[in-house]
């Protein structure tokens, strides 16, 4: 089934519809239920009767505000939508496995599911991030629409299917600010040494830069900042950077970054478990899925629109914006990395080619689309 369809039909719908079904093809009187049986609405059904349960592990740590909540937030709702009928249970970050090795987790059966940024399994193959974000991409409804009608789900499905996995876009942080320095930033000669915490393809062009760019996940970014382990990092925006308490050791606030236009996160999902699914169950995962997905990147502009003026005038934070000659070469930078992905196989080619074509069509669009409208409310409106 392609992502669109299951936009077709609201999953209570299908419900209701699978029920009127059996009983229009039954031409029998229903047995009257006894109390008390497998039948009767008030007895927790059984294993034998299609329960199932899932264990979600996450890269985040527990209720961490943004990712986890939302992680937590998805693994509730499928399990009321399914009547408990499929029930996951969230393990975050180190309960089960180190947050980095979800993938692996799910892809050997370790757990049925995880949730996490795409860009983080780069290792196995460095086209996996055009699902979540490279640098230089796609913003929020570009990414959702070249995912659902320009063949990117298709080509995800084609990519984890290698891996015996399978994603489904759960949320989206927005545009990324480009992180916390330590010292200022003034030209591309103050990249030269600097270790900063930074995922994805977006690693490659911060090292081409002249920095040694760190990956780590988020539990271990506040400690490696205090201690000197790294200079500067680059997480998501003010309202989970707020929490994450950066501005007590970094004070200048860099935005917007040029890596992250938005960054997509993912339920993956085990395909053998998935495959298992009777169609109903599917059909409510790809619903819960799809509502994370239209409600996360909400809530991060909601929440850090307030947290980015707690960071300025409660915290003394300085916020600025990258030099011009720093936003071009990274640019420049980003379009040699992406394109560099093609080279590694026929299925990478393919998924640069197609995200290349339809980032081009969005740039020609956008002018009479959301920037376009954008720019000019904000040259009529002061902010």
């Amino acid at each position: 089934m392609k992502r669109r369809d299951f936009l077709t039909g609201a999953v209570t719908g299908a419900v209701v519809a699978a029920g009127a079904t059996y009983a229009a093809t039954s031409n029998r009187a229903p047995a009257p239920i006894e109390p008390g049986t497998p039948d009767d609405p008030g007895t927790a059904p059984a294993v034998s009767s299609g329960l199932r349960e899932w264990k979600m592990v996450t890269t985040w740590p527990k209720n961490f505000p943004g990712a986890g909540t939302a992680a937590q937030e998805l693994a509730d709702n499928i399990t009321a939508m399914s009547e408990g009928r499929l029930v996951v249970k969230l393990f975050a970050a180190g309960e089960v496995v180190p947050a980095f090795e979800s993938f692996d987790a799910v892809r050997e059966g370790t757990a049925e599911c995880a949730h996490a940024a795409p860009y983080y399994w780069v290792a196995k193959n460095k086209s996996i991030p055009f699902f979540c974000a490279v640098p230089g991409g796609l913003s929020v409804i570009e990414h959702n629409a070249w995912i659902m009608y320009g063949g990117g789900q298709e080509l995800w499905d084609e990519m984890y299917g290698e891996f015996g996995v399978r994603g489904f876009l759960s949320g989206n942080t927005g545009t990324q600010m480009g992180g916390w320095f330590q010292r200022e930033i003034n030209s591309l000669d103050d990249f030269k040494g600097l270790k900063i915490r930074i995922p994805g393809l977006a690693a490659e062009v911060l090292n081409r830069l002249g920095a040694t760019a760190v990956n780590m996940p988020a539990g271990e970014i506040m400690p490696a900042l205090q201690s000197g382990v790294i200079d500067a990092a680059e997480w998501v925006g003010p309202w989970v950077d707020l929490t994450m308490g950066f501005y007590k050791v970094a004070k200048n606030y860099y935005g917007p970054g040029f890596h992250e236009g938005s960054t997509a996160n993912e339920l993956l999902v085990n395909e053998q478990t998935w495959q298992s699914l009777p169609s109903d169950l599917q059909a409510i995962v790809r619903t819960a899925c799809h509502e994370a997905n239209m409600k996360v990147p909400a809530e991060y502009f909601a929440r850090s629109s307030d947290a980015l003026a707690t960071l300025v005038n409660e915290h003394g934070v300085t916020l600025k914006t990258f030099p011009d000659e720093v936003y071009a070469e990274a640019y420049r930078i980003s379009e040699e990395v992406n394109a560099e992905t093609a080279n590694e196989g026929d299925l990478n080619r393919r998924i640069y080619e197609s995200w290349s074509k339809f980032r081009k069509h969005a740039m020609d669009y956008q002018p009479l689309s959301d920037f376009g409208f954008i720019q000019n409310r904000r040259r009529a409106i002061a902010s």
